[in-house]
């Protein structure tokens, strides 16, 4: 009898993945890991996955078409609805720039990446934090603002070149699931000029930079975002 309540309670998790499938494996297994640590025995995640072509989405956000692009994301959310989705994460931050689109096009909520991620920034007791991830994210608004406007957040961003490096890097080497030491070594660098700023931590603000940045080598608190976005999911899903 416990074992059918539980499942009665869990909500069913839609997952917008591809983007790329190296970190949307990465969600899967912290989704499916968290339930069980919660719920214990043969307990797993009701989930279903909607797994995007990601050159085709790469290929529009380069061209800055983002209107077609957040059209691929809307059919995506609204096929998982139909599957039975209760609830819909977005597994990439740099297509948190089309959310309030992709939201408005649905009838369940969109737990925003960047909202529990803040909050866990905000629990750790620091206001000052460095962001890491594609040039979208680091350079526009959509995410930062978030960040500062709603959590009062201060948020710190490398200089031009290093945000070459850090945006190259996601698409020609993490996407692709090569992790290079030469590039870790490159990352670490980066984060110690941030933290020479001010920086108190760091928010991985893509979510293959976790295959990367490991939190035992750097000096100042890691925030991965691929998980917290993917524990904030189990939290919200086990919630009546």
């Amino acid at each position: 009898m416990a074992v059918r309540k539980e499942r009665q309670r869990m909500k069913t998790i839609g997952m917008i993945g591809g983007m790329s499938w190296e970190s949307t494996l990465v969600y899967y297994r912290i989704i499916n890991e968290t339930v069980r640590a919660r719920l214990g025995g043969l307990h797993s995640a009701r989930s279903v996955l909607y797994s995007v072509d990601f050159a085709e989405i790469e290929a529009l956000q380069h061209a800055g078409r983002w209107d077609e692009a957040q059209s691929i994301l809307v059919q995506a959310a609204q096929a998982l609805v139909r599957a039975g989705a209760d609830l819909v994460i977005i597994c990439t931050n740099t297509m948190h720039k089309l959310a309030d689109g992709v939201a408005a096009g649905m009838t369940v909520p969109l737990l925003h990446i960047a909202d529990p991620t803040a909050e866990a920034v905000l629990a750790a007791g620091m206001d000052t934090v460095a962001l890491l991830g594609t040039r979208f994210t680091m350079e526009e608004d959509f995410y930062r603002r978030r960040l500062e406007d709603r959590f009062g957040l201060r948020v710190l961003i490398p200089d031009a070149a290093q945000r070459r490096t850090v945006h190259d890097i996601i698409y020609t080497e993490l996407c692709l699931g090569r992790i290079r030491e030469p590039s870790r070594q490159a990352y670490a660098r980066i984060i110690d000029d941030l933290v020479d700023r001010g920086a108190r931590g760091v928010i991985l603000g893509c979510t293959e930079i976790g295959l990367l940045v490991r939190a035992d080598g750097c000096p100042v608190p890691v925030f991965d975002t691929a998980r917290i976005h993917a524990e904030a999911a189990v939290a919200a899903a086990l919630t009546d």
